[in-house]
């Protein structure tokens, strides 16, 4: 992930016997999730050039960082861009939303749930005018991720959570998934699978499967840690370079004889297409920048996987053994229409209670928590700059539960009705003492709304602002082949693509879009 130089230490060039060389074939903005995928798929040739530019350090010699259940505390911290969300008139004005600072970006910050999403995700890009997206396309990229992809090991699933599968299996008649990654599905619960090595809890974040083995092997990559790229070099209409900044102040201008590709995430693609002069004309000119290509949809789009929180106290301590305290969950699909899932639960092995204290409640000193998750959130948001200064942030406005229908907010009142149900059948019931919050007198359902809107809180999956689209799309920004419309030789390929949210944690889809992409790039640079 890829964005302002704020507390950064020394520039550091890797992998190259070059490192004051300033052009490539080609320049990567952001070495996150699609980022490490296709910088080492494109350097696979020894003849391909290519420049990384990352504004966060090396994850190497991290434990912090490559310690899979310490990922909690890096929310807020050094290596946390830490974005503030707008005033949310029906939801909750105080989340922030966590973009990761380091080489392999969020999946070197998140908890690494990988879920392989579902046909009917993909099927659903391909109506939105995604041709070549569909379902039986993609389902070959799956199979190339170099991650190590595994069910939580046995050795890490909690008595309580193996209890929680248990219950909800019971309460919900839903099924048992060993492996979510099998096979489609519709509803079940279980463990989940998981990007990490069980022996040591060592993470398998993009950087460590793609970046790790060939970055002090291969002259033709060049990663630039600590560099910040604000604005891209463009000749009319054609992508010529990148303008980076590195933490001692110096400036460069890195140059693409093919192409630009940005994976900054869907947060600071679209940040740096817009301080690039491509975006909306109208709000470009309002502050005063330079309009090259007017793409309304640039900012637009914004989508997410609200959720909010029920937590009980236990009887004492839970047993300590865990991948991530979160390593079990569940699907069910209230609507038999629907092609998947519309309710997701996560089960924290902690009482997660941030948003809660908020509104008054207190932690208990032994807890667990059920989070009620919209798969497939109606409410769409907006991603812009508040100005010309490319330091300054850029406003989000995820207009949570704005959705004429209700629908979203309705989600997740069901969604605590049915975690009470949960919470009720053994084996699980024998361990909760007490629910914390809402509690049990919270019970009609503009209560239970209220509650939850007002604690919802985010699994940190913002997508859409760059949407992929067809050639009659005006809101679309990239095309099929995820060139940036009206732009040539600049290219998108992280989850600001995405047209729709997966029903899934989306990790995994930005890992395919990252090989697909590094595929497109091979196959047109031949």
């Amino acid at each position: 992930m890829n964005t302002t130089p704020e507390n950064t230490p020394e520039n550091t060039a890797l992998g190259t016997r070059t490192p004051d060389a300033t052009e490539y074939d080609y320049v990567i903005v952001g070495g996150g999730t699609a980022g490490s995928v296709i910088a080492h798929r494109l350097t696979a040739d020894p003849s391909v050039t290519v420049a990384v530019v990352e504004g966060g350090p090396d994850d190497r010699d991290r434990p912090d960082v490559l310690t899979l259940r310490r990922w909690l505390g890096l929310l807020g911290g050094d290596l946390d861009y830490d974005y503030p969300t707008v005033e949310q008139p029906r939801g909750n004005s105080h989340i922030r939303h966590s973009r990761a600072r380091v080489l392999g970006g969020c999946s070197s910050h998140n908890t690494l749930i990988s879920f392989k999403p579902l046909p009917s995700d993909w099927d659903e890009w391909s109506e939105a005018g995604a041709e070549g997206w569909h379902a039986a396309a993609m389902d070959p990229y799956y199979d190339r991720l170099l991650n190590n992809i595994v069910p939580v090991d046995e050795k890490d699933r909690n008595p309580i959570a193996r209890d929680f599968v248990d219950a909800a299996q019971r309460a919900l008649t839903v099924p048992r998934v060993e492996g979510f990654n099998r096979e489609p599905f519709h509803e079940g619960a279980g463990f989940f699978d998981l990007a990490y090595h069980p022996e040591d809890n060592k993470r398998s974040s993009a950087s460590v499967a793609y970046l790790h083995p060939v970055m002090d092997e291969r002259t033709n990559l060049r990663i630039l840690l600590e560099t910040w790229a604000y604005r891209l070099e463009l000749d009319g209409t054609r992508a010529r370079g990148v303008h980076v900044r590195a933490a001692d102040g110096t400036e460069t201008l890195l140059t693409a004889r093919r192409e630009v590709v940005l994976c900054a995430g869907a947060v600071d693609t679209p940040r740096l297409l817009m301080h690039s002069g491509i975006g909306p004309k109208r709000d470009l000119e309002a502050l005063g920048l330079p309009v090259v290509r007017d793409l309304p949809g640039v900012g637009e789009n914004l989508l997410d996987h609200p959720e909010s929180v029920i937590v009980w106290e236990t009887h004492g301590p839970i047993p300590d053994n865990s991948a991530m305290d979160s390593d079990a969950g569940l699907f069910v699909r209230r609507d038999p229409a629907e092609p998947g899932p519309d309710l997701m639960f996560h089960f924290y092995q902690i009482p997660f209670t941030d948003n809660p204290e908020r509104l008054g409640y207190e932690k208990p000193a032994h807890g667990v928590s059920m989070t009620p998750n919209i798969p497939k959130p109606r409410s769409r948001g907006r991603l812009y700059l508040t100005s010309a200064d490319p330091e300054v942030k850029p406003a989000l406005d995820f207009r949570y539960f704005t959705d004429e229908d209700d629908y979203d907010a309705r989600t997740l009142v069901d969604g605590i009705r049915l975690a009470r149900e949960i919470a009720r059948t053994e084996p699980l019931a024998g361990w909760l003492k007490r629910e914390v919050c809402p509690g049990p007198e919270v019970t009609g359902d503009e209560e239970l709304s209220e509650y939850a809107r007002k604690a919802a809180h985010t699994v940190y999956h913002p997508a859409g602002t760059c949407r992929m689209g067809a050639p009659d799309d005006e809101l679309a920004v990239v095309d099929p082949s995820l060139r940036v419309r009206g732009v040539e030789g600049l290219r998108v390929a992280d989850a600001s693509v995405f047209p729709t949210m997966t029903a899934v944690n989306p990790m995994v889809a930005v890992l395919m879009v990252g090989e697909k992409a590094a595929e497109l790039l091979g196959g047109e640079a031949r």
